[in-house]
């Protein structure tokens, strides 16, 4: 992939704004088990870092999706994991299919204002009998005149506390699982919504994480994205965004943790010498920065792929995959080398172990991804992808 002057502004723009405005609080933020979204999204609206691939007409910069992917990437040098997530779900998992099949009515109340930081907004999607296997959600949206009445819950919904807006999966009829689901725009001052206390997490301590309830939720049929019952097929598209998104913004995250690996390694003596000059240490991070090397290659590649406007469903689950696990890997080393220091709460290493397990069970578990890569394969028992 060929980067730009543009694509090298938006790297400098989102590191600066991560050096300068998240990381100085992230250790506050993480023991107070949120952040100020409304505050900090309004400033990074004002730079235009909320919109980087949204239409023009909503506010967005118009630019392909490889600004969004290096936009992604430099937010991996934030100190922790849940800040970034909030932001990638504002970003690329929120909204957009607001961006791509929502009219422009809909687009100028909602995803002109969240691309300006004015709106915070959250996925809801999951349930608790309803994780990765999306098709068996239970929540349902009825029909009464002109509007939509919701009845169930959401769980593990990011931003939950915080947000203006949902952007929610719901069945609509009682057809089959795939072609029954809509997704609407929920506001969430609407009467009948409610929420438990927040979630203790592993990890991702500063983002806040509820679980969401709708009793009798009154909407608009207008606030339906696109199709009734096409929901289902514009949130497989919506998960690509996530799961690129992802892929890409671990990759910093992982060197950030080898890096200051290799520096505490440098400084920790034992047996006379550094601990960096064992080889199975300093050979240990050459392995996992080449690992890191090709998960960018493949990210970039899915990337080239997307923007080429080819089904990109199986390189990014194979991103997805590589990228959760991988971090696991690289984390789960770090901590060994940090020894006793490694099990201290707010190690570096420490933080990025429980911050990245999610990545191996959000947006669809790894076992999701490898059915994915199997149909592509064509090697499914009893089923042939033609």
């Amino acid at each position: 992939m060929k980067f730009t002057q543009e694509h090298a502004e938006i790297r400098r723009t989102t590191r600066n704004f991560i050096e300068t405005e998240v990381n100085p609080y992230v250790d506050e933020w993480e023991e107070a088990g949120i952040f100020p979204a409304h505050e900090l999204f309004k400033k990074m609206g004002n730079l235009g870092l909320l919109g980087i691939s949204k239409p023009e007409s909503a506010g967005g910069m118009g630019l392909d999706y490889s600004y969004e992917l290096v936009a992604a990437e430099e937010l991996g040098v934030a100190h922790c994991g849940g800040v970034p997530l909030a932001i990638g779900v504002q970003t690329n998992m929120a909204t957009p299919a607001l961006a791509r099949f929502a009219d422009k009515a809909l687009q100028q109340e909602f995803l002109a204002p969240a691309i300006a930081g004015d709106l915070v907004a959250s996925i809801a999607v999951s349930e608790t009998g309803a994780g990765s296997d999306v098709a068996g959600m239970k929540t349902r949206a009825r029909k009464d005149g002109d509007d939509y009445l919701i009845n169930g819950s959401k769980m593990w919904i990011t931003s939950s506390t915080q947000a203006d807006f949902f952007c929610l999966l719901a069945n609509t009829s009682d057809d089959k699982p795939h072609v029954n689901k809509s997704l609407i725009v929920v506001p969430a001052n609407t009467p009948g919504i409610s929420f438990s206390e927040p979630l203790k997490k592993l990890g991702m301590r500063s983002s806040d994480t509820a679980q969401v309830f709708f009793d009798n939720v009154r909407v608009p049929q207008r606030y339906r994205i696109g199709a009734e019952g096409a929901g289902f097929m514009m949130q497989m598209i919506q998960f690509q965004e996530e799961r690129l998104w992802g892929a890409a913004n671990s990759l910093k995250s992982m060197e950030r943790v080898i890096n200051e690996t290799i520096a505490y390694c440098r400084e920790r003596h034992t047996f006379g010498q550094p601990l960096i000059d064992n080889q199975v240490i300093h050979f240990r991070m050459a392995e996992l920065q080449t690992e890191i090397e090709a998960l960018r290659a493949l990210v970039y590649q899915a990337c080239e792929t997307y923007m080429g406007g080819q089904d990109v469903t199986n390189l990014a689950s194979m991103a997805k995959l590589k990228g959760g696990r991988l971090a696991r890997e690289v984390s789960d080393s770090c901590l060994q080398y940090w020894g006793g220091m490694g099990f201290m709460w707010d190690n570096v290493a420490s933080r990025s172990y429980r911050d990245s397990r999610l990545a191996s069970i959000g947006g669809g578990a790894d076992e999701i991804m490898l059915g994915i890569i199997c149909k592509y394969m064509n090697i499914l028992p009893g089923k042939k992808r033609s």
